[in-house]
C-alpha cells in the first residue's frame, strides 16, 4: 500500500456590438501587449458582418502565406512533434498548425480559416482529454499559443498571463514576482487556456474559488478576426461565454487574473487507509463518514482542501491541504476525519511553504515546465461525475460503487484510478458566488467531483489498438453510481471532457439548460459560421 497525494490531472443574448473587421493595424503587437476598451476599432456592428479583407488566392496556405503567419504543414520536419496529442489514444492530423508570435497572426489565421471553411481550435497546453486542442477531428486549424508566455504582476496584484503559459510556470512566476498565488490544478504542464476557461480546480479552490473565478479580463480574437478586451462591463456576453465555454467563442491571447497573497505556511497532509477493498458495505460506511465529515461546519471551513485517490492496487488515500495552523489540523480536523476509519498504515501532516506544497503536488513532474518541446503524454479514457450537494452519495450508491471496484477493479488487467475531490462543503468559495458573478460555468452546487481514469500504463511504448476492456470498465465505474441513484442528476466536469458523449449529452453534462440556451444565442451572434468548432462545441 502506498500513500498518495491526490494529483488533479491534466488534465438570452441580445445583439453584440463588435469590431467589424479583422485586426489590421497591429502587425508589431507582441503577445505581451494589452488591448484596452478604448483601443478597439471604432466601427460598432454585429459580428456577422463579413471581414473587409479577402485573400487573393484560393487556398488556406496561400492566405496565411500572404499575411506572413508562421505555420507548420504536414511536410514540415517538426509537424509530427507539434501534432502529437496528450492523449495518444486520439490522434488527429490538423490541416495546419499556426505558431503565432503576435495577436495580428492570430487574427489573420482565424480570418483565413473562416474564408476557407476550416474549423479552428486553440492550443494552450494541449491537455484536452478528447484531443479537442487538435480540433477533435483531422483537417482543422490548430492555433498553438506556445509563444504567448507573459507572466507579470501590476500594482493591483493582477497577473497578466499569456495564453500559452503552463500552470507550474505561472505559479513560480507570480510567486517570485510578488509572493502571490492563484487557485489552479496541480499538474504543472497544463496550459492556462482550457484550464481557466472551463473551471480550473485545485486544493486551494475551496478557499479562493476556481481559476475561472480569478479572471477579471481577457484579450480575445473572435471569429471575424476582431481583437477585443472583455470584462464584466465591456462585451459582458462574451466575458460570460468565455468563462465556461471559450473553445466555442474565441482565442484568449491574454488573461488578467486577480491573485491572492501566497500563504506563508500550508499544512500538507495525507493518510493511507487499509482494507477499503474487502467489504463493499463496510467501505461504504467508511466513505459515508468521510462525506459527513466534509459537510460538518464545526470542523470544515474554506481553508481545507480534500482529495481521495483509489486504484486497482487496492490503494485508498485521502489527502489535501489546510490553510491554518498545524496544531489546529492535528488536534481538531484530523481526529474527526479519521474517527471510525481503519487506522492509517501511513500518515503525514507537516507545515510547508506555498511553493513546497505545489512542488509536492506536482511530483514527479517539476513545477517549472519547458515553454517549447513539451513531451508528456498518456493513453487513456476518462469520465467524470459531479455529485450535487443537495443529493450526496447514499449508502446504497456507495455500496454499489465499492462492490463494482472490488469485483472488477482489484487486480484488473489494465491500470486505473479514481479521484474524488471536495468542491462543496461549508464555506466553499467555489459554490459561494453571488448571482452577479455570472459565468457559463454551471457546477456551483457540487459536493464532490469524481474522475474515473483507465490507461495502458505503457507510455511511451503505447500498444495499438487500445485495450478493449478499459473503456467499458471506466464506464462501469460511473454507471455503478448513476444506476444506484437514478433520481439524481449527475453532471460532468468539462476539464475532464468525455469524447464518448454525443453533442447533446455533452451539453447536458457540462451546462444547465438556461446557461446552454444563452450560449447558443451568443454563438449565433458572434460566430454564426461556427469557425470555432470541436465535436462537442456550443451549437452542434
Amino acid at each position: 500500500m502506498r500513500i498518495t497525494l491526490v494529483v488533479l490531472l491534466c488534465f438570452g443574448a441580445g445583439s453584440l456590438a463588435l469590431p467589424a473587421e479583422p485586426l489590421n493595424r497591429r502587425a508589431n503587437v507582441s503577445p505581451d501587449a494589452t488591448c484596452g476598451v478604448d483601443q478597439l476599432l471604432p466601427i460598432a456592428v454585429t459580428a456577422s458582418t463579413p471581414p473587409t479583407s479577402t485573400p487573393t488566392a484560393g487556398t488556406l496556405s496561400d492566405c496565411l502565406g500572404k499575411k506572413n503567419v508562421p505555420i507548420r504543414l504536414t511536410s514540415s520536419s517538426d509537424f509530427g512533434a507539434l501534432a502529437k496529442p496528450y492523449n495518444l489514444r486520439l490522434p488527429y492530423t490538423p490541416a495546419v498548425i499556426v505558431l503565432p508570435t503576435t495577436t495580428q497572426h492570430v487574427s489573420d489565421a482565424v480570418v483565413c480559416a473562416g474564408q476557407n471553411n476550416v474549423k479552428v481550435q486553440a492550443r494552450s497546453g494541449g491537455h484536452s482529454y478528447a484531443s479537442f486542442s487538435l480540433g477533435g477531428k483531422s483537417g482543422s486549424m490548430v492555433i498553438d499559443l506556445e509563444n504567448f508566455q507573459t507572466i507579470s504582476l501590476d500594482a493591483n496584484k493582477v497577473a497578466t498571463v499569456g495564453g500559452g503559459v503552463r500552470l507550474g510556470n505561472l505559479a513560480n512566476g507570480i510567486y517570485n514576482q510578488g509572493q502571490r498565488a492563484l487557485p489552479h490544478g496541480t499538474c504543472p504542464g497544463v496550459g492556462i487556456g482550457g484550464h481557466a476557461t472551463h473551471g480550473g480546480f485545485g486544493l486551494s479552490s475551496r478557499a479562493w474559488g476556481l481559476t475561472l473565478d480569478a479572471i477579471v479580463a481577457m484579450d480575445v480574437v473572435l471569429a471575424n478576426g476582431s481583437f477585443i478586451h472583455t470584462t464584466s462591463t465591456a462585451y459582458p456576453d462574451i466575458y460570460y461565454a468565455l468563462r465556461g465555454a471559450a473553445d466555442s467563442f474565441g482565442i484568449v491571447t491574454t488573461f488578467y487574473l486577480q491573485t491572492q497573497p501566497a500563504p506563508t505556511s500550508v499544512v500538507q497532509w495525507a493518510y493511507s487507509i487499509p482494507n477499503m477493498f474487502k467489504s463493499a458495505a463496510q467501505s461504504a460506511t467508511y466513505f459515508s463518514h468521510i462525506q459527513s465529515f466534509a459537510q460538518n461546519a464545526s470542523v470544515v471551513d474554506r481553508n481545507l482542501g480534500i482529495g481521495i485517490y483509489m486504484d486497482g492496487d487496492s490503494t485508498f488515500s485521502i489527502s489535501g491541504t489546510y490553510f491554518g495552523p498545524l496544531s489546529t489540523f492535528t488536534s481538531k480536523i484530523a481526529p474527526e476525519l479519521l474517527r471510525t476509519l481503519p487506522a492509517p498504515t501511513k500518515s503525514s501532516a507537516q507545515a510547508v511553504t506555498w511553493i513546497q506544497s505545489l512542488t509536492a503536488l506536482a511530483a514527479p513532474q517539476p513545477l517549472q515546465q519547458p515553454t517549447t518541446g513539451y513531451d508528456l503524454h498518456d493513453d487513456f479514457f476518462a469520465k467524470s461525475l459531479v455529485v450535487p450537494s443537495a443529493q450526496p452519495l447514499t449508502q446504497t450508491t456507495l455500496t454499489a460503487y465499492f462492490d463494482y471496484m472490488i469485483k472488477n477493479g482489484v487486480g484488473a488487467a489494465n491500470p486505473w484510478f479514481s479521484i474524488i475531490n471536495l468542491y462543496g462543503g461549508p464555506d466553499s468559495q467555489i459554490n459561494n458566488k453571488p448571482a452577479a458573478f455570472s459565468s457559463a460555468y454551471s457546477d456551483r452546487t457540487a459536493l464532490w467531483v469524481l474522475q474515473h481514469y483507465g490507461y495502458t500504463g505503457t507510455s511511451p511504448n503505447i500498444p495499438n489498438p487500445f485495450p478493449q476492456g478499459i473503456i467499458p470498465f471506466v464506464q462501469g465505474l460511473s454507471d455503478s453510481i448513476t444506476k444506484a441513484q437514478p433520481g439524481t442528476v449527475f453532471p460532468g466536469y468539462a476539464n475532464y471532457v468525455d469524447p464518448s458523449l454525443t453533442p447533446a449529452q455533452a451539453h447536458s453534462a457540462y451546462f444547465d439548460e438556461a446557461t446552454y440556451g444563452r450560449l447558443v444565442g451568443i454563438k449565433g451572434t458572434v460566430d454564426p459560421g461556427k469557425v470555432f468548432w470541436n465535436p462537442q462545441s456550443v451549437g452542434n
